[in-house]
């Protein structure tokens, strides 16, 4: 037996198919668990991502307003999620909203005005990367607004959501849970990687050192906005493929829209992974 056992050129000649190629690496004591799990998640992937475009030609079809937020502490992967929900999309009735802060003007407004002209239009669905609840963590723990604002908002919030609700918007809400350790090695991995550095900020450097600022209010949060119209759903995030897998069936499983797969397995969720807030019992973060 080889101590570093490899495939030769003769073996994918020989190999006819992608079961005998397998067979040929199992007798050869090859470890290619990572690669496997590569590919599962992929063909995975493939699979939810075709029904989303059957989601979303329903959604265009019979005109209906979906939005979908992503919250979570910074480095919990809202962006990596919605590229994988995009991807495939019709960007004609699918956007993405990510704010930068407020203008001097905005900041004068009513703090929900910046955000309404951004909801879904009849026929789209709309992914929020960040959203209006900006202010009910970051901005408190990080100075951003004072205590007054902060009540306010609080108080405002679950009566907008519900018109929204009462007016026929879709809003799911994902609050992708992180660990302190797996935040620390993203943002390592952040900064040491050239393509992804400008992620980085002063805000989160600050992450890690005002964590239990954070958990605080993210908890006020959840138990004065989580509604039995607009629920919370958290999704642990710490292995990411299973994350965005997980996100993408639990958005599916909310419609019943044409040409779903009743009997197809791959749009159960993990209830381990991914679950309403008052079935979290044991938190990441």
């Amino acid at each position: 037996m080889l101590s570093n056992p490899q495939l030769i050129n003769e073996d994918f000649v020989n190999a006819t198919s992608k079961k005998e190629l397998l067979e040929i690496i199992h007798n050869k004591n090859i470890i290619i668990d990572d690669v496997l799990e590569t590919v599962n998640y992929e063909n995975e992937k493939r699979l939810l991502q075709i029904e989303l475009v059957k989601l979303q030609q329903w959604i265009k079809k019979y005109n209906k307003r979906v939005a979908v937020i992503f919250e979570g502490r910074d480095a919990a992967g809202k962006g990596g999620n919605i590229r994988r929900f995009m991807e495939h999309l019709n960007p004609r009735s699918t956007r993405l909203v990510a704010l930068s802060k407020p203008t001097d003007v905005e900041q004068g407004q009513w703090y929900f005005r910046r955000y309404i002209q951004h909801l879904p239009n009849p026929g789209e669905i709309v992914f929020f990367d960040r959203s209006w609840y900006n202010r009910a963590v970051v901005e408190p723990v990080m100075g951003f607004c004072s205590d007054h604002q902060y009540n306010q908002f609080m108080l405002q919030l679950p009566e907008f959501e519900h018109m929204l609700y009462e007016d026929g918007v879709v809003i799911i809400k994902f609050w992708l849970s992180i660990t302190k350790d797996e935040q620390a090695k993203r943002f390592n991995s952040r900064i040491d990687n050239p393509l992804k550095r400008w992620k980085f900020s002063e805000v989160d450097k600050k992450g890690q050192d005002l964590w239990n600022e954070y958990t605080k209010y993210k908890e006020l949060m959840f138990s004065k906005t989580h509604t039995n119209f607009c629920p919370w759903i958290i999704v642990k995030t710490n292995v990411k493929y299973t994350a965005r897998l997980e996100c993408m069936r639990y958005v599916l499983s909310q419609f019943d829209y044409e040409g779903k797969e009743d009997k197809s397995n791959h749009l159960f969720s993990d209830p381990n992974v991914i679950m309403k807030y008052y079935r979290s019992l044991h938190k990441y973060d």
